[in-house]
This record gives structure tokens, C-alpha cells and sequence, in this order.
């Protein structure tokens, strides 16, 4: 911290430089401390300009604790929207979600729904179903091309015919247009929460086994 010396009149004070800090109460005090103890005996700071400083403490004051009121109130109403927020959020479990991501979870039977947001109408899609080692378990050809969101379900076959053991699955859409150019497509997924988790950095929903954050959830129904 740098220390200069400013004339205000026949009076001398330092004056506090502090870069990316803001003065605040005790700084403001101690500068005015400060002045009175190094001002000229014979030339002494005149009333007005005094009372002008002293006025200018008492606004510094003031917003500081303006300040410290309106955080209390912003830690108060943070707590009080969390506590909401988790109260709210165990009466989705056992309801079916969408929610944005590749994750695919299948069961073992039946078939596993799951979609994308495509930005404009494509020419072509297949969508591509890979286990967690990322080998390509099967491609389905012939996908929804429109534009906006498009559903469609896997009926758990591998490309050779067979069942695909239960578990977790992701899948990758590839979209082109009349040109043959890719076209980025948004994956999004479909599955029942089974559980909340509350965790130091948020709310995550338990998706079929899959954390799922609050924010990447995109529609809730009945299930």
C-alpha cells in the first residue's frame, strides 16, 4: 500500500491508495484522525470544512450498514429458497422426466425412448447406441429429420440381432443436411427419478440410477 501526502488548505493528511479496495468505515476514521493530528497549530482546519468531513463519515456509516442489513437479507431469503426448493423437488420422484443428455438406461426389455432438438430440418439422421466401453452396439438408421424436437425408441437390439444386457447406454446423433454438412444436434433423454440428492453445490435428481442436475431437467410428467 502506497502513502502520499495531499494539502487541503494549510493542512497536511495521508492519503491511503489501495488498488481493487473500497474505504470503508475504520479508513475513513483514521484518515480524519490522521488530519487533526498533523494539521498546522497556527493554521488549523477551518469549522465548515470540518463539518463537512464529518458529515461525509457519517454517509460512509450509514451504507455500511445499509450494506450489512441488505446481505443479512440476501443470506436470509437464499436459505429460505433452498429450503423450498428441496422440499419441492422429493415430490418428483416416481415421475417420468425428460432431461437433457446422451445417458441411456435400459432395463433389459421393452424399448428405451430417448431424442434430440435438431436447430433446422436435416436431410438425414441415424442416432448410434454405444455401451460404456463406447463400442457401437447399434445404428438406427432412418431417424426423424424435422426441425425442433424429435422423439424415438430403441427396442434393445444389438446390430446382430440379439438382447442388449440391462444397463447404461449413451447414443450419438448424426445429422446432415442437403449439402451433406453436419448439423449439431441437442441430445435429450427420458427416464423415472427414483431419488433426490441434496449435495454442497445443488439438487441433483437420481434418474434411473444417473445423476441428473435441476437445471437439465426439461419436462416433468405423470408417470
Amino acid at each position: 500500500m502506497a502513502t502520499s501526502v495531499q494539502n487541503i488548505g494549510a493542512t497536511q493528511f495521508p492519503q491511503t491508495q489501495s488498488s481493487g479496495t473500497v474505504m470503508g468505515e475504520d479508513d475513513f476514521l483514521k484518515l480524519l484522525i490522521t488530519q487533526l493530528q498533523n494539521q498546522d497549530p497556527m493554521n488549523p482546519m477551518d469549522g465548515t470544512q470540518f463539518a463537512s468531513q464529518l458529515a461525509q463519515f457519517s454517509s460512509v456509516e450509514q451504507l455500511t450498514n445499509i450494506n450489512s442489513t441488505l446481505q443479512s437479507s440476501i443470506d436470509s431469503n437464499k436459505l429460505l429458497s433452498t429450503s423450498i426448493s428441496n422440499s419441492l423437488s422429493t415430490t418428483v420422484i416416481g415421475k417420468e422426466v425428460c432431461a437433457s443428455g446422451n445417458t441411456l438406461t435400459y432395463s433389459g426389455s421393452g424399448d428405451a425412448k430417448l431424442g434430440y432438438t435438431l436447430p433446422s430440418a436435416a436431410s438425414s439422421v441415424s442416432v448410434q447406441i454405444l455401451d460404456q466401453s463406447g463400442n457401437i452396439v447399434q445404428t438406427l438408421n432412418g431417424s426423424p429429420t424435422a426441425l425442433g424436437d424429435n422423439t424415438l425408441s430403441w427396442n434393445g437390439l444389438t446390430a446382430s440381432g440379439a438382447q442388449a444386457p440391462a444397463g447404461q447406454y449413451t447414443f450419438q446423433v448424426n445429422a446432415l443436411d442437403a449439402n451433406g454438412v453436419s448439423i449439431s444436434a441437442n441430445p435429450f433423454f427420458y427416464g423415472t427419478v427414483t431419488g433426490v440428492r441434496f449435495k454442497t453445490d445443488g439438487t441433483v435428481f437420481v434418474v434411473d440410477g444417473v445423476e441428473v442436475q435441476l437445471s437439465s431437467i426439461l419436462e416433468v410428467t405423470q408417470d
